[in-house]
């Protein structure tokens, strides 16, 4: 039996990746070492650091001036960090809220600033993207942050927030961590891009930071020296001993996304896996439901409800998520917080695990319909 797990992170890899990993993990190269066992400032771990860097480079096609920074501490750690080093002695910052990691992005920004919710959609329980024109934008915050996929409630930014990204601009912040690398973007839009490697870069422990040159070195007079973006860019993300097994696997997971045709590649077969599955839901006459406004369901994360057995009342979920386990399909509870069920279709899903997915689905609900 075939084994697919949509949990939403950590979440699955790569098998091709995997069996690399698994053949190189007691001597990668003739080294006679395993990755987790170099110096991260011998020869053979900063060859594996550069190699991940130019094909990340290559694969965004992320412009010279802005530094790629490989860190630790996940997409918490950069909700500090980036007032610390963005507000430039302003006092405030504009945030989008739309969703769960929105909102703890704004709640640990209001230790460091004022911060101007620009646009907020709880008013529809956050499943929707509230329309740019509606957004309150204050042309004097230092950046506007966003989180283009919501992990937990599954809406998407289908577009970039059109502001002036040009230096003494409003630079664009965006959390990426359930998103990158999953559709093609253009970096020059962005002052940062940030994003937890455990959903679509590899192993949880790993952080990525796309940072334009003209925002690093302007940091508060306070910051702490690891919160600093300029003591990583000026050590190459070597300050420290960097979080190098996650380095390796994400440079394995970026050759392996170059072999797939890159990231316009994945893009449509995200399209496809996510069209294949939301049809799924939408052709059930009301057994499942996906409560997002649909231009903004995610390609990435499908959250969805099923409804009550119709002979006693009762909620099915104990029995879809059995019956799906006994299928091979794992990790399909939602959110705590939310409830339901969620399926996380990352890049490395491929299309026959949504498939098979969907089959069930089918099945299950003929069953209780």
């Amino acid at each position: 039996m075939t084994i697919y797990n949509f949990s939403a992170g950590p979440a699955v890899l790569p098998r091709e990746v995997l069996l690399q990993a698994q053949a190189e993990l007691l001597d990668w190269h003739g080294s006679s070492m395993s990755v987790m066992e170099m110096s991260h400032r011998g020869k053979e771990f900063t060859g594996i650091h550069a190699q991940a860097e130019a094909d990340l480079r290559e694969l965004m096609g992320i412009p010279a001036n802005y530094k790629v920074l490989f860190l630790q501490g996940g997409a918490h750690l950069q909700f500090s960090m980036i007032p610390l080093n963005l507000l430039r002695g302003k006092a405030s910052a504009d945030y989008a809220n739309t969703g769960e990691w929105s909102k703890k992005a704004i709640g640990e920004a209001r230790k460091f600033c004022a911060v101007n919710v620009v646009a907020d959609n709880a008013d529809r329980n956050c499943t929707y993207v509230p329309a740019f024109d509606t957004w309150q934008c204050d042309p004097d915050a230092a950046y506007l942050h966003y989180t283009p996929n919501e992990t937990i409630g599954g809406v998407e930014f289908n577009w970039v927030p059109p502001t002036d990204n040009m230096p003494g601009g409003v630079p664009l912040v965006a959390d990426m961590s359930s998103n990158i690398l999953s559709r093609q973007i253009d970096v020059s839009k962005f002052g940062l891009i940030y994003a937890g490697a455990q959903k679509n870069i590899g192993p949880a422990g790993l952080t990525l930071v796309i940072v334009r040159d003209d925002l690093i070195g302007q940091a508060a007079a306070n910051t702490p020296t690891m919160l600093d973006y300029k003591t990583h860019a000026d050590n190459g993300s070597m300050y420290n001993t960097p979080p190098t097994y996650g380095i390796y696997i994400a440079g394995l997971v970026f050759q392996w996304l170059k072999k797939s045709g890159g990231i316009a590649a994945i893009e449509q077969t995200n399209i496809a896996k996510a069209n294949l599955l939301y049809a799924a839901i939408d052709a059930s006459n009301g057994f499942y439901n996906c409560p997002v406004n649909k231009p903004d369901r995610s390609r990435m994360n499908v959250p969805f409800t099923l409804k009550d057995a119709p002979s006693t009342g009762s909620g099915l979920d104990g029995d879809f998520l059995k019956q799906a386990e006994a299928r091979g399909l794992l990790q399909l509870k939602g959110h705590r917080s939310v409830g339901g069920m969620r399926a996380s279709i990352y890049n490395a899903m491929p299309l026959a695990g949504v498939q098979a997915l969907v089959d069930f689905m089918n099945e299950f609900s003929g069953q209780h319909g």
